[in-house]
């Protein structure tokens, strides 16, 4: 039986989907989206490319664009955090039937510029037990460590923990422990889809 759901901060928290992209990047000017523009966006849709890299390729390319109104334009579309998704955590978490913990490889200064941008931080926040950041446990290396410190930590066995992250690398580690996993695609997938899966069926 399912006892808690992990998740990864950016699959809970940023929003990117093909409409935000292609609606901040016209106000740049960008109206024509060449194949290997679609495909950046796929790269980092996907969690291929990070935000520094998207956005020098984007500056490559329009030169006239300055790196700051980029930086600008992806941030609104990160944090464009449909209201659907917290409506969904607060009900999850006042059912009280899982434990909620989200993990992050944002580090305390990006916290910080998310709490003091977006008025309902606090409410996504308080849907969650627990929250560990990078700089507290490397959730990004390559090793179990995060999955067994939480294991222990919370008095868990693996087939108790669900574990929701768009990062191959971090399901596999979990997957390898025994910990139930949702490997989900940001762009065509919400995580309000969750309790369709089967695991929690049963």
């Amino acid at each position: 039986m399912i006892k808690t759901i992990l998740f990864d901060f950016g699959d809970v928290f940023l929003n990117l989907d093909k409409l935000a992209t292609s609606r901040e990047l016209q106000k740049l000017g960008v109206n024509v989206f060449t194949e290997e523009m679609l495909q950046w966006n796929q790269n980092y849709e996907t969690g291929l490319l990070n935000s520094e890299g998207f956005i020098t390729n984007y500056q490559n390319s329009f030169p006239n664009v300055s790196k700051e109104a980029l930086v600008k334009a992806w941030n609104a579309i990160l944090l464009d955090f449909p209201q659907h998704r917290l409506d969904f955590l607060q009900k999850l978490a006042n059912e009280n039937k899982y434990k909620c913990i989200l993990m992050s490889n944002t580090n305390e200064i990006h916290i910080d510029w998310v709490k003091e941008n977006i008025p309902y931080f606090d409410a996504f926040k308080a849907c969650f037990s627990d929250f560990y950041l990078s700089h507290e446990i490397q959730l990004r290396k390559p090793n179990k460590n995060i999955f067994e410190f939480i294991l222990k930590n919370h008095n868990l066995e693996p087939e108790e923990v669900f574990f929701v992250d768009d990062t191959k690398e971090n399901t596999d580690a979990a997957e390898s422990l025994g910990i139930h996993v949702w490997n989900i695609d940001p762009v065509n997938e919400d995580i309000t889809q969750l309790l369709q899966h089967k695991e929690f069926q049963e």
